[in-house]
């Protein structure tokens, strides 16, 4: 090897780790998705003792989703790194805006969950027949 490849072995050596170090960096920024309604029930099923998901839907831009079950239960769900947060709320919690729907979690940590490109009446369907004479 001469004395002017080694400088560039050392570098190209060198950038390796660091493109690795960059792709991880990025990766972990970029917000996760709730691919389905079937995630989202199945992390809602998972997170709360006793529910048992009758219907779900997940945002347009899939960094939120709701989840309801047979009893009337209430689940919202944001990814937050490779988690899945789920939390029950209230019916009260949910509000309809022109964007979608907005759940106030009451959680620090899971913060305000927007269920994007969601109206009322989509939610309406996902509740049980009794509360939908309500």
């Amino acid at each position: 090897m001469t004395d002017a490849a080694l400088p560039i072995a050392a570098a190209a050596g060198a950038a390796v780790p660091v493109l690795a170090c960059a792709f991880w960096a990025w990766r972990r920024s970029r917000p996760g998705r709730i691919d389905s309604p079937e995630d989202a029930a199945a992390a809602a099923d998972a997170a709360l003792a006793g529910f048992a998901t009758q219907g779900a839907v997940v945002g347009a831009d899939g960094a939120g989703a709701l989840a309801v079950d047979a009893r009337g239960r209430v689940a919202a769900l944001r990814r937050l790194g490779q988690r899945v947060m789920v939390r029950e709320v209230a019916w009260g919690a949910l509000r309809s805006t022109p964007s979608g729907i907005v759940v106030e979690t009451g959680d620090r940590k899971l913060g305000t969950v927007t269920v994007a490109g969601v109206d009322a009446l989509d939610i309406r369907r996902l509740a049980p027949g009794d509360l939908r004479k309500g």
